[in-house]
């Protein structure tokens, strides 16, 4: 985070307890009411709608652009997918593309999955890139293909039900919050709740499964450490 300013003046809380409770909120399956008893329990008195504010109006924003703008470039094989969320009744589509690393790239909420939401997709992913992907793997959707020919023409295209597992699974945590919250109140709220939530989510699903103890204690510190360097500021215990 820049020092060339301190985001965090004129706050009546000090930027460690910000910071934490920003950290729960999106790396866990938590209500704000639950980071506000658990912040109590160790003597920090503070409203969950001050938590409220905290955590997406204004520093969950900066801690996310922060991540983003830091993060490693992606792997080279990007795979997409789109799942339906009812907001309000109407039927919305979330599209969502991580690499072969697990990492969440975007998401973008629309209204349709046609060829034109999906060159809307391919637009935002590619938007800053210096380089496009050596081979994305889609469901069997035609808009996908349709797009993919005039936005990365040269990019190996491959289409199965099956291989697009990891894209899948990735919608999960983002379930596990909507049925938390009771269901997405409007289209522009679930956009920047998703786009806020997935860049502070992604450094710690460590994928533990897959590493030993050891592996796994040095992926945390790592991923502690990006935390930090993003913020400006240490988790505390």
């Amino acid at each position: 985070m820049s020092t060339t300013s301190n985001p965090y003046r004129g706050y009546r809380f000090p930027a460690e307890i910000i910071n934490q409770a920003v950290w729960l909120y999106h790396c866990f399956s938590l209500s704000l009411r639950e980071v506000e008893l658990i912040l109590a329990a160790r003597g920090i008195v503070v409203s969950y709608e001050t938590i409220r504010e905290w955590k997406s109006l204004r520093f969950g924003r900066t801690y996310a652009k922060s991540l983003r703008r830091s993060r490693p470039r992606p792997g080279d094989k990007w795979f997409l997918d789109e799942v339906f969320v009812r907001i309000r009744g109407k039927l919305h589509y979330l599209w969502r593309a991580v690499d072969q690393h697990g990492n969440v790239l975007d998401v973008l909420v629309q209204s349709r999955r046609n060829k034109k939401a999906a060159k809307r997709f391919f637009c935002k992913l590619l938007k800053g890139l210096c380089y496009v992907p050596r081979v994305i793997v889609t469901d069997k959707l035609a808009s996908y293909a349709a797009a993919k020919r005039e936005i990365l023409p040269s990019v190996e295209h491959r289409q199965s039900r099956y291989l697009n597992n990891r894209c899948e699974v990735s919608h999960q945590p983002s379930r596990r919050r909507e049925r938390h919250m009771r269901r997405f109140k409007s289209a522009r709220q679930t956009q920047q709740f998703l786009a806020t939530h997935s860049p502070i989510h992604n450094p710690f699903q460590l994928h533990r499964h897959r590493l030993s103890a050891s592996e796994y204690r040095a992926a945390r510190d790592r991923a502690f450490l990006t935390w930090r360097d993003a913020t400006g500021v240490a988790l505390v215990g």
